[in-house]
């Protein structure tokens, strides 16, 4: 095994001396996406709070049709604003939120015990009006519960009657599971993190050795064509579990920064979730390793190979979009699934639940398989005298 460790310290300081590969690697690709996602979750909820905290102002057409509405909505909190010269217009135009309109007919058909229908104009395809429009709805739902109970009452008969079931919702998640949403795209990112951590590498140490035409050299010394693959995919394989790591980290980090509490939410991102998330992915990484170096001892140049592999990129998107679209329940099979089996797993510890023993070692053992049959691909391929061969 020696020369092994000997092509693994080779292809590890060369690499390590290329300013390119180690900002992309172990810089760009762990820390870019935990960066972009505080501050995106960071003010997308800032923003959202300060929306439904700060008082709600709402224009009212009509409002002479309605005065014990406009009243009681004012006494709620509500800042009644002068009707707009056209409703839709300014809705549309986004100039408000929502518009409360009032038609003239309100009075005749309140004071004759019927229904009196209002309208709320809203823009459904603006974000920002989405909490005010909600605000503005529940209000009046709640006056129209009121005033109903009201009318019951002077008929002598118990408001109970308008409810005869009641509702009481019980939410059993803990304050970590209802984080959840936020975290569906977490396992993605690690397995993106580990499938780029070692993507240059491997094209280097393949494709790019045939370029530079210092591949033929390596393969013509003592040194086993195993020891040789196992030396570079051991570099590869390092530099992916680097880039996971430290995504795990930073994703650690990045969590402090987030008012999750304003939400009623938490998120446990210790050193206990970073090891067993990290020894999940152990094999998928070799898995990546040794599939990179497969695809990239086929490209004929560095840039051929980088094509190749960019494309291939788009294979971790997989799982994580069909659960992230259709979520489905952890079942035993899903562990003997490499990719899906990652994508669930970490999902699981993210939300703080329990991964029983057997499913976590039927992902690793699974994923491992196929990583030792993706490395014995990769040496039989560089028994070809072809691959010293620059194009």
């Amino acid at each position: 095994m020696k020369p092994a460790i000997t092509v693994f310290l080779k292809e590890v300081t060369e690499n390590l001396r290329d300013r390119k590969t180690v900002f992309n690697a172990l810089v760009m690709g762990p820390l870019l996406g935990p960066l972009f996602f505080v501050m995106m979750m960071s003010f997308v909820i800032t923003k959202q709070l300060d929306s439904a905290e700060k008082p709600l102002e709402v224009p009212v057409v009509g409002a002479e049709h309605a005065p014990n509405l406009v009243a009681w909505l004012q006494r709620q909190g509500v800042v009644v604003q002068p009707a707009p010269a056209n409703a839709e217009t300014a809705v549309r135009e986004r100039e408000a939120k929502a518009v409360l309109r009032v038609p003239a007919d309100y009075a005749t058909r309140w004071r004759a015990g019927e229904t009196a229908q209002v309208e709320v104009l809203f823009d459904s395809s603006d974000q920002d009006g989405r909490a005010p429009v909600a605000r503005l709805t529940g209000l009046l739902e709640a006056y129209g519960r009121t005033q109903s109970a009201l009318r019951v009452a002077a008929r002598g008969l118990h408001p109970a009657l308008l409810q005869p079931v009641a509702v009481a919702e019980r939410d059993v998640a803990s304050t970590q599971q209802r984080a959840g949403q936020l975290l569906s795209f977490l396992p993605y990112l690690l397995i993106l993190g580990a499938f780029l951590g070692g993507m240059y590498l491997a094209i280097d140490t393949t494709a790019g050795e045939r370029e530079r035409q210092s591949l033929e050299p390596l393969l013509a010394s003592p040194a086993s064509r195993a020891e040789i693959v196992l030396g570079k995919l051991g570099a590869t394989f390092g530099f992916a579990m680097v880039s996971m790591m430290l995504s795990l980290v930073a994703f650690a980090v990045a969590f402090q920064y987030i008012p999750l509490d304003r939400l009623g939410m938490k998120v446990e991102f210790g050193p206990a979730l970073i090891l067993r998330a990290g020894l999940l992915m152990v094999p998928l990484a070799l898995c990546f390793a040794a599939l990179q170096t497969v695809v990239a001892a086929y490209a004929k140049s560095y840039r051929e190979a980088q094509t190749y592999l960019s494309l291939l990129m788009l294979l971790p998107m997989i799982p994580s979009v069909i659960l992230m679209v259709s979520p489905m329940k952890g079942e035993l099979w899903m562990a003997a699934v490499p990719l899906l089996s990652q994508n669930v797993l970490i999902m699981e510890l993210a939300r703080g639940e329990v991964v029983e023993l057997a499913r976590f070692a039927l992902s690793f053992g699974a994923t491992l398989a196929l990583a030792v049959a993706l490395v014995w691909v990769a040496v039989r391929i560089y028994h070809r005298e072809q691959l010293a061969v620059s194009a």
